[in-house]
């Protein structure tokens, strides 16, 4: 079997997502993604401003997380997907499953995300700005403590797998080599969205204790959410 085959199953998760056939949802998901950044960046700005920190948490933040250019990526992964012999010849195996978990942390991001803007939706106007205590609010009524843990543990994961897999000189030499190849085939979004993970990580010393920093505090935000705090997102 294809290393790139649960590809498939990623790209039917992202295909269901309702916003795609929804113009008002969708703007109400880029409302919630936008407030998110916001908080996350609010949150967490000793963190990310630390000198060695700004890349990644810029990449981290913007990029990962809902980023604009993922329905381009989507595109040039199912193409990917088609040429899955040719592509596991050039990007070695632990690129390949790092990525994957990459987008697997994505889509989940932006499925719950649109949970949280369906429900905004049936409590507000649609044009009703955002809040904290909308939010601290909503976030109770959808109940996704469990998923929204889960998530977290993912990103812990995928922050061990960049230290462990992608640190590697061989798999950095490997995937420059592949970028005339990516930008030949029309690859090249994807190709700049790993590349451009590569720069955010190499100021670090370990990106995977920059993820589990970052973790730490946001299960705490969770913890408080569903605990009944009146303030949860004040408390990093």
């Amino acid at each position: 079997m294809s290393k790139l085959a649960v590809l498939d199953d990623l790209l039917v998760r992202y295909h269901q997502l309702k916003y795609h056939h929804n113009a008002t949802l969708k703007q109400k998901l880029n409302d919630v993604q936008d407030w998110q950044r916001k908080r996350l960046c609010q949150s967490h700005h000793a963190f990310f401003t630390q000198k060695n920190h700004q890349l990644m948490a810029d990449y981290f933040v913007n990029r990962l997380y809902g980023g604009d250019e993922f329905d381009e990526i989507a595109i040039q992964i199912e193409r990917l997907v088609k040429h899955a012999h040719k592509v596991e010849k050039l990007i070695p195996e632990t690129a390949i499953k790092t990525g994957t978990h990459g987008i697997e942390l994505a889509i989940l991001a932006v499925e719950l995300d649109e949970h949280v803007a369906e429900k905004l939706l049936e409590t507000y106007p649609a044009d009703t700005p955002l809040n904290n205590e909308m939010m601290r609010l909503t976030y109770l009524a959808v109940g996704q403590k469990d998923d929204r843990l889960k998530q977290l543990k993912m990103a812990d994961e995928f922050g061990y797998n960049l230290d462990h897999y992608l640190r590697s000189f061989i798999v950095q030499t490997a995937f420059k080599m592949a970028k005339p190849v990516a930008y030949k085939h029309r690859f090249n979004v994807m190709y700049d969205f790993m590349h451009d993970g590569f720069v955010a990580m190499k100021p670090l010393k370990s990106a995977q204790t920059f993820v589990e920093t970052f973790t730490q505090k946001e299960r705490q935000v969770v913890l408080n959410v569903h605990s009944g705090d009146l303030n949860p997102f004040a408390c990093v």
